[in-house]
């Protein structure tokens, strides 16, 4: 996997992946696909492009990823002499200015061009459906993921599914409604889900297969609500696991092991990084570690730091909580507990610990960075289930197999945290396994989409037990993030922003 991924890098610049502002301004990817496309080889080489750009610095190398720990309630900021634009994200109060949106906005267009590209160029070739498809299937399927994201994030925007060859054309396209906007997501991923392969060659998890359209099919319609689709998706890939090749990992930290990436059957899509190489405009920039890591003992940066009460509140006999957190280190033989450390408040453990060929702060690691786990399979399973049909055994056997591996501190068996049994009110049942979903994927991102589909912003920022009070929440603002005001200067179409900004 790791050779692979090399190659994207030097693929990227092949479908024009320069640096831009701007999407209107200056389209990335813009390419004639009937000149560039020749052979199937060229569209696995745009959709291999694609992925170079999403990992990168400015998407899951560090700016997306870290935005979304920002806004949820796990993490804050650590060292507040950080950048202005990270404070304002964490503490619901930037403007339509802000540069981490300015970063990852044009970037995940510069994904999507790439992957119409490669749509376009499979379609012109004009193959047997059974010679091209599966890869028409994975471009298909990289917009899905784009589009996933970003419309969860900012709402109503431009919803392009086409080649852009000519720039100008873009500077009067307008917003597409999100109800739009998922449709055309619905789409691609069935489409994926009939055309991909059940594994990739070598079973590659940076790679999508059927498996992983079939799971972010449930996510997506989790997010909608439509839970009897969420879990006719998900009860498919549990179905088919092996078909597949998912599995819970035994030991948790497995999933945060850089040096054994490769080979984890719990990932079903992630996105490669390579360790100690870099690529032009920040790709392969693995910069997550060091936003992590401990400022005054390691070198790193110290900016996204959880809340001391996500640590007190979380049950230390949890196997979960011991591999999530740095709460000592050792420097130079001596143990140095939290209380030393430049932020005194225990750091993010998970990616941290274990970077593989990183350099001396974790930086340019070897960590294959999942957005998807089989883990949560269960836990969409579980929920929809439960929302269908109220408390029942099958949605808590669900979650009995991720407490059941919660139980194994790496080999060794304890008794905590017991099994669920389906005896409680549905909203108690909902409510414990949305707890569940926060311990389980801890600082991996989930937890600012779990608050925003579920409603709890004004629960977990202004109530009395919030983890990381913030007074300045706003339900009707901060659902959703301002569109950068670069882009509406140059379409006003795209007017009016989002709400409050």
């Amino acid at each position: 996997m790791k050779n692979l991924h090399k190659i994207i890098i030097s693929l990227g610049l092949v479908i024009g992946l320069g640096a831009c502002a701007d999407l209107e301004e200056k389209p990335i990817g813009v390419f004639a696909p009937e000149t560039f496309f020749q052979t199937p080889k060229d569209v696995e080489t745009a959709v291999l492009g694609a992925y170079g750009v999403i990992a990168s610095e400015n998407l899951f190398g560090r700016q997306f990823i870290c935005a979304l720990q920002f806004r949820g309630d796990m993490i804050t900021i650590g060292n507040r002499a950080t950048s202005a634009e990270r404070i304002q994200m964490n503490d619901f109060n930037m403007d339509s200015d802000n540069g981490m949106i300015r970063r990852f906005w044009p970037q995940w267009f510069q994904a999507i061009n790439a992957a119409n590209s490669a749509e376009a160029g499979g379609i012109s070739l004009d193959l047997p459906d059974n010679e091209i498809n599966y890869l028409i299937a994975e471009a298909r399927f990289v917009r899905a993921f784009s589009y996933f994201h970003l419309v969860r994030v900012f709402g109503d925007l431009p919803y392009i599914n086409f080649p852009v060859t000519d720039p100008t054309s873009l500077k009067t396209i307008s917003k597409t409604s999100e109800a739009e906007i998922y449709q055309g997501i619905i789409a691609d991923l069935e489409f994926a889900k009939q055309w991909l392969p059940n594994k990739q060659k070598n079973d590659v998890r940076t790679r999508p297969s059927a498996g992983t359209a079939a799971s972010y099919l449930a996510s997506v319609y989790l997010t909608l609500g439509d839970y009897q689709k969420a879990y006719t998706e998900a009860k498919f890939v549990i179905d088919n696991k092996d078909l597949f090749g998912y599995a819970l990992e035994a030991n948790f930290e497995n999933n945060f092991n850089a040096n054994i990436a490769d080979n984890l059957k719990e990932t079903i899509f992630a996105f490669d990084f390579l360790g100690q190489i870099s690529g032009s405009n920040g790709q392969n920039d693995d910069s997550l570690v060091p936003m992590l890591a401990v400022l005054n003992l390691t070198g790193g940066y110290g900016v996204s730091v959880p809340t001391q009460a996500v640590y007190d509140t979380w049950d230390a006999r949890d196997y979960r909580k011991k591999v999530s957190f740095v709460d000592t280190l050792v420097v130079n033989g001596v143990k140095r507990p939290y209380k030393d450390f430049s932020t005194p408040r225990p750091h993010v453990g998970k990616w941290v610990k274990l970077p593989g060929n990183a350099n001396a702060i974790g930086r340019y690691s070897d960590h294959n960075i999942a957005d998807f786990r089989y883990a949560e399979v269960l836990m969409i399973a579980a929920e929809a289930s439960a929302e269908i049909n109220g408390p029942n055994a099958e949605a808590a056997g669900y979650l009995n197999q991720i407490r059941a591996r919660a139980r194994n501190w790496a080999g060794t068996q304890v008794d905590f945290p017991a099994d669920v049994m389906p005896s409680m009110s549905k909203p108690e049942f909902i409510d414990l396994i949305i707890e569940d979903r926060r311990l389980e994927f801890a600082f991996e991102w989930k937890r600012w989409y779990d608050i925003k589909r579920r409603n709890l912003g004004e629960k977990v920022f202004l109530g009395p037990n919030s983890l990381e009070p913030q007074p300045t929440f706003d339900p009707s603002r901060d659902y959703l993030m301002p569109i950068p005001d670069s882009e509406l200067r140059i379409n006003p179409n795209l007017a009016p922003n989002n709400p409050g900004y």
